[in-house]
């Protein structure tokens, strides 16, 4: 028996992502089930870039929701366009309606604004919701979610309860700067993502950075490996080691030793103490990098 979705490991490589061992299972796991994948793990993993590659690799369309501290449903969920239905009841002024009557017509969808959730449930084709850094929401939000994620339904009082009529494949990420509750834990697959290992990140490198000779790549990769060793505010991200690879390829950097490399640092650290600990400790990083 073949499993679901056979060739999504392939399709994920074509959308330029390398998924890391275990996962591409899990999100077979998650499309077939039709259930959210909640995904874990330190800042600048590559956590949303999981559900931007699954968009592209199934063609279907990305919705993001990006959690804070305040957010609420009806900046995720939806709004009533106030200014439409103040428009609305100025041109109906001069009728003989009732109240009744108004209400039902100022309240329907056509006055709905679509925020993530509601657009996801509305799409067609099936969206990729992603719900990005849940931890960041109040628990109070977190709440909310619960009967969108087990049932693929919200409630609005003046509509009633609208379905999915095509699910959409939500992952939610969290950096963990808080527990999540296990009820919203029970309704989600889980996968940790950790940052690569070198050989992965290398890999990762020479597909994003093609033009970037394997050499230097790999000597970037050590020299990052070795940095996120260090007791920095902010750990460089995969994406900040891309961006490195990036500077030296447009500056015609071929060695670590060059002094644009080092002047060139400030695309992988973005922490004024963090640049002053990575340059005392230049030498030594060249060192481990192989230069």
């Amino acid at each position: 028996m073949h499993p679901p979705y056979p060739e999504l490991e392939s399709q994920l490589t074509r959308a330029a992502y390398l998924a890391p061992p275990g996962l591409v299972t899990v999100l077979r796991l998650a499309l077939t089930l039709g259930k959210p994948l909640l995904v874990e793990g330190p800042a600048g993993a590559g956590k949303t870039e999981i559900a931007r590659a699954l968009s592209e690799a199934l063609g279907r369309p990305l919705l993001r929701l990006q959690c804070y501290e305040g957010l609420d449903e009806s900046k995720a969920l939806y709004e009533w366009n106030y200014h439409k239905q103040l428009l609305r009841l100025q041109a109906d002024g001069g009728r003989n309606g009732s109240w009744h009557e108004a209400q039902q017509e100022i309240f329907s969808a056509e006055y709905l604004l679509d925020r993530p959730l509601l657009k996801a449930l509305r799409s067609s084709p099936p969206a990729v919701l992603l719900i990005d850094e849940i931890d960041k929401a109040e628990e109070e939000f977190e709440a909310f979610l619960l009967e969108f994620l087990a049932e693929f339904q919200v409630s609005i009082p003046e509509l009633g309860t609208i379905r999915a009529q095509q699910p959409p494949t939500v992952i939610l990420t969290s950096n963990r700067s808080r527990e999540l509750s296990d009820a919203l834990r029970r309704r989600c697959l889980y996968f940790f993502l950790d940052f690569p290992t070198r050989e992965q990140e290398e890999a990762i490198v020479r597909l994003k950075v093609p033009q970037l000779e394997a050499k230097l790549g790999a000597h970037i990769v050590r020299f990052v490996q070795s940095a996120r060793r260090l007791p920095l505010r902010k750990l460089p991200s995969v994406a900040e080691t891309i961006a490195w690879a990036e500077a030296l390829v447009a500056l015609g950097v071929k060695e670590l030793n060059d002094p644009h490399a080092k002047a060139s640092i400030t695309a992988l650290i973005k922490h004024e103490e963090d640049l002053s600990l990575v340059q005392q400790r230049w030498t030594s990083l060249l060192n481990s990098s192989g230069r």
